[in-house]
């Protein structure tokens, strides 16, 4: 050990020999160092300590703390995993993206779902495909080896500027494909990755105690790589002599973490199926899918007193529970009118005037099975509170529970859908709903004989529209549209979050569900940061439609300057066709007297014309689902 310098006087040392010791002690100290603080190139530690220089006597007078570059992540080999076939559920929300499907060489103004879920089971190591870039002159480009971190720097845009999405042998298929601002909670896709299957048991996660220290601490980008990089650090076993024995659900990877821990906050999987069929399509294996379109009652601000009453051009008296009032007030969906609409829908039907002709798919048959459709009420709206205001509920306020202001949503279940199919059918609802149009319109448009084309009517927006759920029946149970009159019962497997096999594993109270770093923590941010938004929002509206002289108890029964009897547009002026402001609209047009479309048969005619198809040849594609 180094002597006690306390013990010796140095007042009486002179300049040269101050120095001489000076130095000898920081040589004593550097060999100390050294036997005791050097890191050999192979340890795991990031950092070392390192001597500084110093020019000054030519002496070594200090060290200073350096960190140790990263090592490079080691070469992938993917030949060296096994695969299996697995099917996954996850949810988004579809407004910050353009749509589900990514076309190839097709830019878009935002990223779509797919290119976000492809980049996520890339960097996780979960598929391996060949992948061109524009760089590359359409040579592979390696990417198994980036940096597995999620949102890393290198690869904040990485998959729109320098990859092209490529599912070749990932035996890849879609449920749904979901337009621009349409959200899903149920969507499903089928894919081979790579599983955990003939490795060591340790080889993945390391021991229990190794992955409960994992499961703990999931949540910040280096323990995001530290669980991506373990899970393929180390390839199965080349010999099976010794293979343990494997478990299909709790042996294998932890594939919700891993994706969610890479995909982006609004993009979220659920949970996965270890069986799925050999023959598995989740495209043509789902023969049930379910959607719901939320709107509130009233659907847009209802004006107070008696200036705010219309008459309605449909018939309601003959509606049981419907409103027999020949005035509503505007802003106010009659519900029992739209349960009437909703009723004509269920059955085998054909569909042409309910969704939008898309002539590259050549369709020619439009039949679609719809097992089930209603209007059904989600929550009291309790915000704002001046919607409670007499002045300005419908004049039937009294008579039915349906005038209460609250959250409903259109629920739809059909064998499949056509291309905005149920936004067209929103649509049309919601016209009924506003005393526009009565609950026989629908009749009249699914009559082909009676109206063979579609009017131009708009359709609904696009932000209520959720994908709610894709439904699997057992393998026997599935038939033909044409003849199944009932829904069916999903048959999969589903693990989910928090579930045997839906967790990491290690004794810890957060496995992925609830608590720190759980997806109910992710999904409570994204719901708060809205609600507090809509909850200030609802109380400005309270705050301004009660200021002043002019409040509502004053303006029922008068006119507003500049808005009399006189003055107050027609009844149509205003339609609700889902967004947040009604569309101006001037005079209304009935939808049976608006303009027609061209017959489907001109129509892809002309296409095929146009890319110089045989229009003789059978290029009508089956049941579809583009909603």
């Amino acid at each position: 050990m180094l002597e006690d310098v306390n013990t010796v006087d140095y007042s009486s040392w002179g300049t040269s020999e101050l120095i001489s010791r000076v130095t000898e002690l920081e040589s004593r100290l550097k060999e100390h160092t050294a036997r005791y603080y050097t890191v050999p190139p192979s340890a795991s530690t990031s950092a070392a300590l390192t001597p500084t220089q110093s020019l000054e006597n030519g002496h070594t007078s200090s060290y200073s703390f350096q960190r140790r570059p990263k090592a490079p992540p080691k070469p992938f080999d993917p030949s060296k995993y096994s695969t299996r076939l697995i099917a996954l559920k996850f949810a988004y929300l579809g407004q910050a993206y353009n749509g589900y499907e990514h076309h190839a060489n097709n830019n878009t103004p935002l990223p779509t779902i797919e290119e976000e879920l492809w980049k996520a089971l890339v960097k996780t190591k979960l598929i391996f495909p060949p992948v061109n870039t524009p760089e590359s002159g359409g040579g592979n480009l390696d990417i198994m080896n980036r940096g597995p971190g999620p949102q890393s720097r290198e690869d904040r845009n990485w998959g729109r500027e320098e990859a092209e999405v490529n599912w070749e042998g990932c035996e890849y298929s879609k449920c749904g494909r979901t337009d621009r601002g349409v959200s899903a909670f149920g969507q499903v896709v089928g894919i081979r990755v790579r599983s955990n299957r003939q490795a060591r048991r340790t080889s993945v996660l390391g021991s229990s105690a190794e992955r409960g220290a994992i499961s703990q601490t999931q949540t910040t980008l280096e323990e995001g790589e530290l669980l991506i990089e373990k899970s393929a650090e180390q390839p199965h076993s080349q010999s099976t002599e010794h293979e343990l024995p494997f478990d299909p659900i709790t042996d294998e990877l932890p594939y919700i973490q891993l994706l969610n821990r890479v995909l982006p906050p609004d993009i979220r999987i659920l949970a996965w199926c270890p069986n799925p069929p050999p023959n598995f399509s989740a495209r043509f294996s789902c023969k049930e899918r379910r959607y719901k379109y939320f709107f509130t009652n009233p659907c847009f601000t209802p004006v107070p007193g008696s200036i705010g009453l219309y008459p309605t051009t449909a018939n309601s008296a003959s509606i049981p529970g419907s409103r027999s009032n020949v005035q509503n007030r505007e802003g106010w969906l009659d519900i029992e009118a739209m349960r009437q609409g909703c009723r004509k829908l269920v059955g085998l039907h054909d569909f042409r005037n309910f969704c939008k002709i898309d002539a590259s798919k050549q369709l020619t048959n439009f039949q679609r099975r719809i097992f089930h459709a209603d209007i059904e009420e989600i929550s009291p709206l309790a915000l704002p509170t001046f919607l409670q205001h007499p002045s300005l509920l419908p004049p039937s306020a009294s008579l039915t529970d349906t005038t209460k202001p609250k959250i409903y949503a259109f629920v739809i279940h059909g064998s499949a859908f056509l291309w905005h199919q149920v936004r067209s059918l929103a649509a049309i609802l919601f016209l009924i709903g506003q005393g526009l149009e009565s609950p026989s319109l629908i009749t009249e448009l699914l009559d082909i004989a009676k109206t063979p084309t579609k009017p131009k009517y708009e359709m609904a927006t696009d932000a209520p529209l959720v994908l709610w759920d894709c439904i699997f029946p057992a393998e026997g149970e599935a038939e033909d549209s044409t003849g199944r009159e009932n829904g069916y019962q999903d048959a999969f497997e589903w693990i989910y979050m928090g579930e045997k096999g839906g967790i990491e594993g290690g004794n810890v109270k957060a496995k992925g569900k609830w608590g720190r770093g759980g997806i109910m923590d992710d999904l409570w941010e994204a719901w708060r940061i809205r609600k507090m938004g809509e909850l200030v929002a609802g109380q400005l509206l309270d705050v301004v439609a009660g200021q002043r002289h002019r409040k509502l108890e004053d303006a029922a029964g008068e006119n507003e300057v500049g808005v009399g009897k006189r003055g107050y547009r027609s009844p149509g002026a205003r339609v609700f066709d889902g967004g947040d402001v009604p569309r101006l609209k001037g005079n209304y047009i009935p939808v049976l007297k608006k303009e027609r479309m061209e017959p489907v048969e001109v129509i892809n005619a002309r296409y095929a014309a146009k890319k110089g198809w045989d229009p003789a040849a059978a290029r009508a594609r089956g049941d579809d689902t583009d909603e």
